[in-house]
């Protein structure tokens, strides 16, 4: 029976695709309503999302946010919306993008830019809150993955609640906690696929501890997959969704392997570049293809910047929830950010 699940999964998925996918053909002139669901990325003159699956860029102004429901027109042309054209856009927040959008402006107001938009970029993955100029430069020095949306960010906030909750209670109720607040956290950050790829592994890989079964990250892995393409078919040539796969599969494979050869790196660097070593034997032929650029001093800039990012995230984190209530303290909180975002900034800047 176990060996049934693979065929029923892909069976699922070919007829969620084929009953799901929209028939746009080029040519066709359309308006599509819906709901963003994640930040826009945005550059010097205009703002990117992908609409019912097609590629949109739209005017920098005005600006779009998680959590907006919007109406646009323009012309289906190989899977981009050509001549696009924002007819509407209605403000829904709900009550969790309201939090993230003063959380948001609560790290601008206390900290300058670059610094401020980094900060809400690694805590809940806002990319709208970067600037363009210094998105770019992410990019162009193979960090990006860091600054938005990823697994990684579920990842720590899965240690931290963890490290805390366990301090309080036992570990099956702790692991009851964590998964309420991996779904929080995802209310909070938006629904991008690698975020809900890392919240679905990591809530499986911890009820399979507390019922005692042993769990295969493969397994887990691809069953995480086929239930996401399920949900959304067109995740499948999604490359956020196809780079957070990849990665983690990298990862499996070749971290604890690199990680052994590195043993005379500084521990702080050593962890750093094991992972980005690891990730970029898959990711780095996809990005080539993809984007036609490869910064071959990547994981050198990754060992370098991701040491950081925990402490980013816990303080960061803290600080902002913490501002909503005490403006003065969450500030205090925040400021002991600055020295990390500033190495973080710099680093960047050298390798650009």
């Amino acid at each position: 029976m176990k060996h049934l699940i693979w065929p029923i999964l892909l069976l699922l998925i070919f007829v969620r695709y084929l009953t799901t996918r929209p028939v746009y053909h080029t040519g066709d002139r359309v308006r599509i309503t819906t709901t963003v669901m994640s930040d826009p990325v945005r550059y010097p003159s205009s703002q990117y999302l992908k609409v019912a699956g097609l590629a949109t860029y739209l005017p920098l102004f005005p600006e779009i946010s998680y959590g907006d429901k919007i109406v646009v027109e323009g012309t289906v042309n190989n899977g981009k919306l050509k001549n696009s054209k924002l007819v509407k856009i209605e403000d829904r927040k709900t009550f969790f993008s309201g939090i993230r959008n003063s959380i948001i402006s609560f790290y601008q107001e206390v900290l300058p830019e670059p610094e401020g938009g980094l900060l809400g970029g690694i805590v809940i993955g806002a990319k709208g809150a970067l600037s363009p100029d210094f998105y770019n430069q992410t990019k162009l020095a193979g960090v990006a993955h860091v600054v938005v949306a990823s697994g990684a960010n579920v990842t720590f906030v899965v240690s931290f609640l963890m490290g805390v909750l366990t301090l309080f209670l036992t570990r099956r109720k702790a692991i009851v906690f964590a998964i309420v607040g991996i779904i929080l956290y995802l209310f909070i950050s938006g629904f991008d696929a690698p975020l809900i790829r890392a919240a679905i592994m990591s809530s499986v890989l911890f009820l399979g501890q507390e019922t005692g079964r042993l769990v295969s990250t493969w397994r887990v892995l691809f069953i995480t997959a086929g239930l996401m393409l399920i949900y959304n078919p067109g995740w499948i040539v999604d490359i956020g969704f196809i780079l957070s796969f990849v990665s983690t599969a990298s990862l499996i494979l070749f971290e604890k392997r690199i990680h052994s050869k590195l043993l005379k790196i500084p521990k702080f660097l050593r962890e750093g570049l094991s992972t980005s070593l690891a990730a970029q034997i898959g990711v780095a032929p996809i990005l080539f293809v993809t984007f036609g650029q490869f910064n071959i001093w990547s994981p050198l800039i990754n060992a370098l910047v991701l040491w950081t990012v925990p402490g980013i995230m816990i303080i960061g984190s803290i600080g902002g929830i913490v501002g909503l209530i005490f403006p003065f303290l969450g500030k205090l909180i925040l400021l002991l950010t600055y020295p990390l975002l500033y190495w973080f900034v710099k680093i960047v800047a050298i390798f650009n």
